[in-house]
């Protein structure tokens, strides 16, 4: 596509009520057309023999690609049963079903997405996408599904969709600035995370993003911020605000004790991520278990953590729900369960 001469518009479309059988495939600009549309109307489907993958790394990838738009109200399978059956708990290299990366100001929206082998989209190095009107869906006990991935990239809006996978349902890593995310309902999964942040004691930075008005039924977590032990950098300004739960086992967690394994001897775990200027508003849900909330923070602490409104019940008979922080300074107003650390 990229390579022809049209400098128009090009436009590419997989039929309504027709279904193609897609291997790896690689879009990669820079294009001559001003606005390239991919129109997915039928259905796309992952080959369902690993053995058959040319690249097992991506499935669908855009590179460079401007004026990319994406859309159609058709459905994308990724035939991921095969690789969580193949690689098990021991995992393996798995590919993302669709990928971005330097694709400024592309439009995703209007599809259905299944069973990724692993995350649903990434995002990377990408200014001002904008992504919406998608039904991302994977079986919750499905490993390393997030529905959305954004890393290194900023202006980033993603709105009016629904989010089922067996992880985040959206990831938000490092170098990610000024990110928008609306009317999203996610669950089941791991809900909407900052991070990981600081992995293998690296420098990260993740600052200006709003979650507003999303909803999380029978989510493992909620809004969490999760940073490992020995890293560097900031996640700041950040705000969660008009967010309702059900059933989620931590409705509102920051971890920065987070690892999967013991740290390495050269790892300086008295060095972490500053997390600081977080504020939750409006928020409102039950939680499965006592422990509504958890601010679990470094030895430098969290610093203006802010939370205003919020009101949060143990679905547990006759039991209370309550707050766990350590290291965490701020303020409370108007706070069920009470949080004991901030100022009120």
């Amino acid at each position: 596509m990229c390579a022809s001469s049209t400098q128009g518009t090009l436009t590419l479309v997989v039929p309504k009520g027709k279904r193609f059988l897609l291997n790896a495939v690689a879009f990669e600009g820079p294009c001559r057309a001003g606005k390239v549309n991919f129109q997915i109307q039928g259905s796309i489907v992952a080959p369902n023999n690993i053995g058959a993958w040319t690249n097992k790394e991506m499935w669908i990838h855009f590179s460079d690609v401007q004026g990319l738009t994406v859309n159609g109200g058709g459905r994308i399978d990724g035939n991921g049963a095969v690789w969580w059956k193949a690689c098990g708990s021991k995992g393996c290299q798995r590919p993302t079903a669709l990928h971005f990366n330097k694709c400024h100001g592309f439009q995703l929206s209007r599809l259905a997405i299944f069973n990724s082998p692993k995350n649903h989209i990434s995002i990377c190095s990408c200014n001002g996408p904008r992504v919406y009107g998608l039904l991302i869906w994977a079986p919750k006990d499905s490993p390393n599904t997030d529905g959305i991935d954004i890393s290194r990239s900023t202006r980033v809006t993603i709105q009016s969709s629904h989010i089922a996978t067996g992880d985040d349902c959206i990831a938000i890593n490092s170098g990610s600035s000024y990110i928008k995310i609306r009317d999203i309902r996610c669950g089941p999964g791991h809900g909407i995370s900052i991070g990981s942040l600081g992995e293998h004691g690296e420098y990260s930075q993740v600052e200006e993003v709003q979650v507003s008005n999303c909803s999380f039924k029978g989510t493992t977590n909620g809004v969490r911020i999760k940073t490992w032990e020995g890293g560097s950098g900031y996640a700041r300004k950040i705000t969660f605000e008009g967010i309702t739960f059900e059933d989620t086992k931590n409705p509102i967690i920051i971890d920065q004790h987070y690892f999967d394994k013991r740290p390495t001897s050269a790892m300086d775990i008295s060095k972490s991520v500053q997390v600081s200027d977080v504020t939750y508003r409006n928020i409102k849900g039950t939680c499965t278990d006592e422990k509504a909330i958890t601010l679990a923070c470094a030895g430098g602490g969290c610093t203006n953590i802010v939370m205003n409104n919020v009101s949060i019940k143990s679905d547990l008979p006759n039991k209370r729900s309550y707050a766990y922080c350590d290291n965490a300074h701020g303020t409370s107003s108007f706070s069920l369960p009470s949080v004991p650390c901030l100022s009120h």
